[in-house]
């Protein structure tokens, strides 16, 4: 098995719109995704599921699968050598269910065969003796005293409590509402795939498109009973992720088979193998209660937040952290009581998904926020801007705000964008459903609605966020050449290109090459939570730093002066006023410089139990959308004409990437307003396909004006301000709250269906 290393001499440094490395790759279709790995001696591994959302193994016959010709290895329970379980946060899930399945897509069996669908075909034959048991699926009920547990010790993950100012606020202007938020699929375009290669140690190095190659090898680990010497990982080809590959899925399942079979085993899902085997957005009741004086200023709010966790904790506790501490937007409110709960049922398993309890949160502070500027009389910009933070401010957990909180500015920006031209029915194309012929336009309405949202960037709550780099600087052919090497995982949001841009402004050298991510080197964290550019970007510069103080400092050495004033130049070293000094190729010799670096933002804290106070997060970032959209208030059918936004970035490190960011956000927002949603009925998943399961197309996506605000954060490498969720969350919302404006309904549910426009 080999990898490649990705080089280029493409001019790009910070602040520059750089050229991808793998851009043209992938519009050609040359790019080799983890579904691409290709080994000569390898055989085909496929996962037996469990049918059945709740129900108790008596037996498994594995017999008539191990008779089928080609067939090397059938595996159960009984096979996993180290612990039979795992789990990003708590191993509570079994690598193979044992005594019981608590959702329905739950692995049971492995099948490892010379040809996919001979694999496929010995797994239909394995015998489970199922009996199958009531399922809990209603998260209000998993909360009762006396709801069936789905794990020993009760249903509930977590509990959070946010508690701050009057205890018993009053206020003259009162509104409430309850919304519910559907479940949603990262639904990316590259199904789960992998390769495990069985090595001479005894260990095995597997291939596999991921988010985080170190908590997979720590749990890979656990499962095979092996230290982390022996598994080793490199990140293949990532066809998209949005948090949906931050848990396991073929990692231990390949590595089992190869171990067992003594060859290497490739692992690829189908998309509805897919859908069972990765976690999904989490589903919310929301119930939200805002107080305000009579000009809109709020006084207090409350807020009782529920998401269904699924059979198993995944990232769960995390995601309750972010609804419950950020889930009342980004406003100034004097007194809150806030409670996030997050709960175990025979639902599939959710967990990290782009916006990560925020974006549930989101469509109810903002429909909340249009709610109370009709009761006092106000535009949805102007309430917004009357209640928004300011640097300075305190959020909800009393955390000083203290870089750039623009949200007046974002509202001004946005509500400024020229509008799009007037509803115009006599071309049938440009009305919603009309090329079908099914209206003329005589129910159409045009709506414009607004959102404003924030975001944490990084890990909170006190855990150890960090990243690891190693730069190296050596003259190769006389050309200087700087290799970054971080197990950080490029998902397909550019970070490739972002640790190249660092490279060159840092030590001045054209050529960068950026090794593959594995885990030979510390690790980088996840990809997630918007961090890499922050946390990793840090770390690469850092790195370059301590490089490129070794280098002056052995010229200072040769020359006889000072290293003050020296600097590095492509492949020379320069004085103050450019002259050249010394050249890197004599310099150096045949030495490299090379410094590993482990790299940390400012400490966050645990939040208080009781009351949910303190310094939970190290960043915030803040969006701003508008919506205009036409709505078929007959048929139930939308348009969305414009979703023009905003966006403070802190520096654009790549502007057009940036813009892409943006752009790529808000689709998944609107998608989620509109048309994405796992239709979860009884415990069974009901639209596994893409046929099914609707996503937002270009054909959907309207022309969208990028407004990109560069207010640096003093405390962030670069001033950065993570990018990729906060239009995932705004968007949503200001979609929403456009369409109800059109229907003049209230809709407390999205995704919006025709019913709900309708009223039918």
């Amino acid at each position: 098995m080999t990898t490649t290393q990705t080089g280029a001499r493409t001019a790009g440094r910070i602040g520059d719109n750089a050229q991808r490395p793998d851009g043209t790759l992938k519009v050609t279709g040359e790019f080799a995704y983890a579904s691409d790995l290709w080994h000569d001696d390898m055989v085909w591994g496929v996962t037996l599921r469990s049918p059945h959302p709740h129900a108790r193994i008596r037996r498994i016959d594995v017999a008539e699968a191990l008779a089928v010709p080609g067939v090397s290895a059938v595996l159960t329970a009984d096979d996993v050598p180290g612990e039979n379980a795992y789990g990003l946060e708590h191993a509570d899930q079994p690598v193979l269910a044992a005594d019981v399945v608590r959702y329905e897509g739950e692995p049971v069996a492995l099948v490892a065969a010379d040809h996919p669908e001979t694999a496929r075909r010995a797994a239909a034959r394995i015998r489970v003796d199922y009996e199958v048991l009531p399922a809990l699926t209603d998260p209000r009920r998993a909360l009762d005293d006396d709801a069936p547990e789905v794990h020993p010790g009760g249903n509930l993950v977590r509990h959070l409590r946010v508690r701050r100012g009057d205890p018993a606020p009053t206020a003259p202007v009162v509104v409430s509402l309850d919304f519910e938020v559907g479940m949603q699929d990262q639904a990316f375009l590259g199904p789960e795939s992998g390769l495990a290669v069985p090595a001479e140690d005894g260990g095995v190095d597997l291939y596999v498109a991921t988010q985080w190659l170190h908590v997979d090898q720590r749990q890979v680990c656990l499962a095979l009973g092996m230290p982390p010497g022996k598994v080793r990982l490199t990140l293949a080809g990532v066809g998209g992720a949005f948090g949906g590959r931050e848990d396991l899925s073929v990692h231990v399942h390949a590595c089992l088979l190869a171990l067992r079979t003594g060859r290497p085993v490739k692992m690829s899902y189908g998309r509805e193998e897919s859908f069972h085997g990765h976690v999904h957005r989490h589903p919310a009741t929301m119930t939200y209660e805002f107080g305000a004086e009579r000009d809109g200023t709020l006084v207090y709010a409350r807020a009782d937040v529920l998401l269904d966790g699924g059979a198993y904790a995944s990232s769960t506790a995390a995601v309750v952290g972010n609804a419950g501490l950020l889930g009342l937007g980004p406003y100034r409110i004097p007194s809150v009581a806030v409670d996030a709960y997050g709960v175990f049922t025979h639902n599939p398993p959710c967990g990290a998904m782009r916006g990560f309890g925020c974006v549930q949160a989101a469509f109810a502070h903002e429909a909340l926020m249009d709610e109370l500027a009709a009761a006092v009389g106000v535009s949805p910009v102007e309430i917004r801007q009357r209640n928004g933070m300011r640097e300075g401010d305190r959020t909800t957990t009393g955390q000083v705000i203290d870089s750039a909180a623009p949200v007046a500015e974002l509202l001004e920006r946005v509500a400024a964008m020229p509008l799009p031209p007037p509803l115009e029915t006599s071309d049938l194309r440009n009305l919603p459903g009309a090329v079908g012929n099914t209206t003329h336009g005589e129910g159409v309405r045009r709506g414009v609605g607004y959102a404003v949202t924030y975001k944490n960037v990084g890990f909170s709550e006190g855990f150890d966020d960090y990243s690891t780099a190693r730069v190296r600087l050596q003259v190769v052919a006389g050309e200087a050449v700087a290799t970054v090497h971080t197990a950080a995982a490029e998902v397909g949001q550019g970070l490739v290109t972002v640790q190249q841009q660092i490279a060159r402004t840092e030590l001045g050298v054209e050529r960068v090459v950026v090794v593959p991510a594995d885990t030979t080197v510390g690790s980088a964290g996840s990809t997630s939570a918007s961090r890499q550019t922050y946390v990793t970007g840090g770390a690469v510069k850092a790195a370059c730093e301590a490089v490129r103080t070794a280098v002056l400092q052995r010229a200072a050495v040769a020359l006889g002066g000072p290293v003050a004033g020296l600097a590095l130049d492509g492949d020379k070293v320069v004085g103050a006023g450019g002259e050249v000094l010394a050249g890197l190729a004599d310099l150096l010799g045949d030495d490299a410089v090379e410094e590993t670096v482990e790299w940390r933002h400012r400490p966050t804290h645990a939040v208080d139990p009781e009351t949910g106070q303190g310094d939970a997060h190290v960043q915030f970032a803040f969006s701003a959308h508008r919506a205009v959209v036409d709505v078929d208030v007959e048929l139930g059918l939308v348009k969305v004409v414009a979703l023009d936004t905003a966006q403070d970035v802190g520096r654009a490190l790549n502007p057009d990437a940036v813009v892409g960011q943006i752009q790529g956000g808000s689709a998944q927002g609107m998608g989620l307003a509109l048309m994405e949603e796992v239709v979860v009925a009884d415990g069974h998943v009901r639209n596994p396909s893409f046929t099914d399961y609707l996503l937002p197309t270009i054909l959907d996506m309207p022309p969208m004006r990028v407004e990109v605000l560069e207010y640096a954060d003093p405390h962030a490498p670069y001033g950065v301000r993570g990018v990729g969720e906060p239009p995932t969350i705004s968007s949503g919302p200001a979609v929403a709250a456009a369409v109800r404006v059109a229907c003049g309904r209230p809709l407390r549910r999205v995704p919006i269906r025709p019913e709900h426009v309708t009223g039918t």
